[in-house]
């Protein structure tokens, strides 16, 4: 199952920056393990979307808990599942 997860800051801009290397180190690891497959700041900057790979329920909520903005409490995470049945190659 592929998961659509959107964020929304729960903390003003400057304070979700401090954490953002910490964010963005683990963003590159968890793209580099194919975990998560596209990510970005929403464009009104409140928020984030990131769609994973093809995941369990149960590692999509090990995403969801590792992330250093949910660890700080910066953020609220939104999650939609659904069946990825097109996709374009290696996905």
């Amino acid at each position: 199952m592929f998961h659509v997860l959107t964020t929304t800051y729960t903390q003003p801009l400057d304070v979700v920056d401090q954490t953002r290397p910490a964010h963005i180190a683990w963003l590159e690891e968890e793209v580099a393990a194919g975990r998560i497959v596209l990510a970005g700041r929403l464009e009104s900057g409140t928020g984030a979307v990131l769609v994973t790979g093809d995941l369990t329920d149960a590692e999509v909520e090990d995403v969801i808990a590792s992330d250093p903005y949910t660890l700080a409490g910066l953020i609220r995470c939104e999650r939609t599942s659904f069946n990825g049945a097109f996709r374009a190659p290696g996905l």
